[in-house]
């Protein structure tokens, strides 16, 4: 599951932020934030398509590098929220 998960964060990124060039290599565990691939803004979006696209809900608390800043951490928060199954209501 991860690394679908994982396939499906890096063509947002790709969609969203880099326009739809793939050619810019996007390690798992490289610094989205760091390497100015994603503002404060852009983090909103991802937090948006997160709880769409997987059925989580992200809490504000959770708005943190610790959970966000790379595809890898991404992932593996995505994993560990629906383990908890910390979904949306509805």
């Amino acid at each position: 599951m991860s690394q679908s998960v994982q396939s499906e964060i890096r063509a947002f990124i790709v969609e969203n932020f880099l326009f739809g060039d793939d050619s810019q290599p996007l390690d798992p565990d490289m610094s989205l934030i760091d390497n100015d691939l994603v503002d404060s803004t852009g983090i909103l979006e991802l937090v948006s398509f997160l709880e769409q696209r997987f059925g989580i809900a992200v809490a504000d608390v959770e708005i943190v590098p610790a959970n966000l800043d790379t595809i890898g951490r991404i992932a593996a928060y995505v994993g560990h929220k629906r383990a908890d199954g910390t979904r949306l209501a509805g």
